[in-house]
Order: C-alpha cells, then sequence, then structure tokens
C-alpha cells in the first residue's frame, strides 16, 4: 500500500515580519507564478486612485469658500496652462501665471509683505482637497504679527510659480501648498514648498520643502509646525533652500 503524499507547507517568506513596519509591498506571497489574486487588485486600486488624484476636476471655488471660512483672504488667478491635458504635456505653463494674473497680482501689491501663501492643484486634487484647509487652519495662530498677502489659488500650477506669485506681491517668504504626485500609497499626499525672496528664476536648491502631509505621513498640523518654523527661520537668517537646516532632522556629524 502506498503511502499518500503530504503537501509540504509553504515556507513563511523571511521579511513577513517586516510588513508591520511598512506601507511597501513586500512579502506578498506567490499564487503560483503570480502574486495572490487579493494583492493584485489591491495594486490595480491604488493605480486608480493615483489615477483618479491626477485627472480630478479641481474644485477651486469650493475652496476659497472654505478658505473665507477660516477666515483667510484668497484671490483667484492662473497660469498659462489653460486645460488639465496642457498642465500634464506643458510643465512650463504651469510655472509662469497668465498676464492678466500678472496685472492681478500686482495691483494688490501696495506694500511688502512677511509672506504669500499660494494653493495649487499641481498633481493631485484631491491633496488639496483634503490637506489644505487643516494645514492653513493650523498655520494660522501661528503666524500672528506676520503680514501677509491674499492667499493665491491656483488651478494648473507647479511649485515655481510660487517665485513669481511672491515677487509680485512684493513678499520676502513665499509658500506654496500644492497637490504632490500621486503614489502607489498615497494619492492625497500634499506638499509645502518655500523659498525666501522669491523672484522668477529662483531652483530647487533655493527652496525647502516638507512633503508626504497625509494622514498616513506627516499629518497637516505637524506639517503646519514645521512649515512655520522653516519659515521663521528663513525670516531671520534672510535665506532658504539646502543652506537652511530642518531642527528637527539630525545632521551628519
Amino acid at each position: 500500500m502506498s503511502t499518500p503524499l503530504v503537501p509540504s507547507p509553504t515556507p513563511e517568506d523571511p521579511w513577513a515580519h517586516l510588513r508591520q513596519w511598512t506601507g511597501a509591498r513586500i512579502a506578498l506571497g506567490r499564487a503560483g507564478g503570480s502574486l495572490p489574486t487579493r494583492y493584485v487588485m489591491e495594486f490595480r486600486l491604488a493605480h486608480a486612485a493615483a489615477r483618479d488624484a491626477v485627472q480630478r476636476e479641481f474644485d477651486h471655488c469650493h475652496l476659497r469658500s472654505r478658505i473665507a471660512q477660516i477666515p483667510l483672504e484668497s484671490v483667484l488667478v492662473h497660469t498659462k496652462a489653460t486645460s488639465r491635458a496642457e498642465h500634464l504635456r506643458r510643465p512650463d505653463h504651469g510655472r509662469a501665471l497668465d498676464e492678466e494674473s500678472a496685472h492681478q497680482l500686482a495691483a494688490l501689491a501696495v506694500e511688502e509683505v512677511d509672506l504669500s501663501i499660494a494653493v495649487s492643484d499641481g498633481l493631485s486634487a484631491t491633496a488639496v482637497e483634503k490637506q489644505v484647509i487643516p494645514v492653513l487652519e493650523a498655520m494660522r495662530p501661528l503666524l500672528t504679527g506676520w503680514k501677509q498677502a491674499p492667499i493665491a489659488v491656483v488651478p494648473f500650477g507647479r511649485v515655481a510659480v510660487q517665485d513669481q506669485i511672491g515677487s509680485l506681491l512684493r513678499a520676502k517668504l513665499s509658500l506654496i501648498l500644492i497637490g504632490e504626485r500621486p503614489g502607489l500609497k498615497s494619492p492625497e499626499s500634499l506638499g509645502a514648498y518655500l523659498v525666501h525672496t522669491p523672484r522668477v528664476g529662483k531652483t530647487d536648491a533655493d527652496r525647502n520643502c516638507i512633503s508626504n502631509i497625509h494622514a498616513a505621513g506627516v499629518p497637516p498640523a505637524q506639517a503646519a509646525e514645521k512649515i512655520v518654523t522653516l519659515l521663521a527661520m528663513a525670516r531671520t537668517l534672510g535665506y532658504s533652500g539646502v543652506q537652511l537646516k530642518d531642527p528637527g532632522i539630525p545632521t551628519l556629524s
């Protein structure tokens, strides 16, 4: 009589214990020559959410009404990108205001201000809808005594548009809150970029960035504290960028 075959147990993936520490797709196991169906479907769902974040229509009217409730003043301006498709194909058009908006901001600049804030959908309108109001609400009491320009709400913007906005509004510092390129784990991620003495031609080396602002990353209230800390340091020291170090990040000795 033959002995029945007993399937040998599937060995545990040696990385399985690491999954509790990361949202990365590791140690997913195998189903024959592929991934288990559950993880394939989760990946497809995450990919769809990322695509939706990029393609989602930016409801700037609703955002401005929520900004007014904080209460903060805002103004709607436009870049040279006139559609989502153009915004994605021509990043340079998202870095510059159209002529009418440039004149509009210049007319508002009756005196020098400490700070100009811009808000743009960037590559994730979802991020702006979810994170911007909590960040602005948390920043407001921390900026007591700062002279601020109206918040510029900018559809189809890129990071560098903050340079032109800040320069036109005669601001010592410019901050932009912008939807980040969505990953497969964070379609709602907001980025914050600040620059001292904004003017057209500033480079990424002149900026400081706090990224990954969302509930599962850097929470909005914590991000607001970091942003204001860096703004205050930049104002005191007279510069931003690679020379300006986040005091919360240890440096190598």
